[in-house]
């Protein structure tokens, strides 16, 4: 698979319109379910697992998309199969009132991974640009006056790059999914949950109103996306539409970015070399 297909250059302008929400030229479904899904997933689980090891680096996911376009299933499919310890997510939703009471990066901190570890962000710092925008929020929120300017918005662009860059620069990179799913789509999604019992948990009167707003979201999603994908932090756009494809693309440049880290199993050596061999031949020796 060509993952740059999906990239978003840095200081390329993308017009969002234009990436298909589904995939026609992919394999077909058995194979992805039967083959490429779980043989790269479990290139994933291995390279985690030395990541896990070594302790030097961690990753940062971050899924950020309309409500119903894949991003639990994401998570619960691909990420659910590796070591629970190497592993962090966190949910964001409406921020609470000790979150507006910090800078808008503060709440994202207990989600950030330790080295060793991937760190997913369901939604993320990026609904600071998103949902205040379309929803004229700032004004409401405890924030300076004279922070809130006509360029807030290109401002905290830059203040996420800046942020971003910070974080691979001390040793955990970002890597960013954004699923582009339809708006036909997403009535398919949201009605089943709707009228399935099983799935009525998943269903927020929230999701049908915000729906009245899917041309500004989609505006602002194309905003964000031509601001913020970086070298050192690039969004992928996933064709969300189709759920097994969309998985597959995330696995596998998870593995690219596992791979280019290139992650080893501790080697023992010196006297640690010899405490071991003393204590194999303890515990032989019972």
């Amino acid at each position: 698979m060509n993952t740059s297909r999906y990239l978003v250059k840095e200081n390329e302008k993308i017009d969002l319109s234009k990436f298909a929400t589904a995939e026609n030229n992919r394999p077909d479904e058995e194979e992805l379910q039967k083959k490429l899904i779980p043989e790269t997933v479990k290139k994933l689980k291995d390279l985690h697992l030395k990541l896990n090891a070594q302790e030097e680096k961690g990753i940062l996911v971050v899924l950020q998309a309309m409500d119903a376009a894949g991003k639990d299933e994401a998570i619960s499919y691909i990420f659910s199969n590796l070591n629970a310890q190497g592993l962090r997510t966190m949910t964001l939703g409406k921020p609470t009132e000790t979150e507006l009471a910090h800078d808008y990066l503060w709440r994202i901190h207990d989600g950030l991974p330790a080295r060793g570890e991937i760190g997913i962000l369901n939604r993320s710092h990026y609904e600071e640009v998103i949902a205040p925008r379309v929803h004229d929020l700032l004004k409401e929120e405890p924030i300076p006056d004279d922070v809130i300017g006509e360029d807030i918005w290109a401002v905290r662009f830059r203040q996420i790059n800046d942020f971003e860059r910070y974080l691979s620069e001390n040793g955990f990179p970002v890597v960013k999914f954004f699923f582009n799913v339809s708006k036909e789509e997403q009535k398919k999604r949201l009605l089943t949950r709707m009228k399935d019992p099983n799935k009525n948990w998943e269903f927020s009167f929230s999701d049908v109103e915000e729906r009245q707003h899917w041309d500004d979201y989609q505006q602002i999603f194309e905003d964000m996306l031509n601001h913020t994908s970086t070298e050192h932090a690039p969004w992928y756009v996933l064709p969300a539409d189709d759920e097994s494809y969309s998985r597959y693309i995330i696995a596998q440049v998870m593995v690219e970015l596992l791979e280019e880290i290139n992650p080893q199993f501790p080697e023992i050596s010196g006297e640690d070399k010899e405490k071991l061999e003393e204590a194999i031949r303890l515990l032989e020796n019972e």
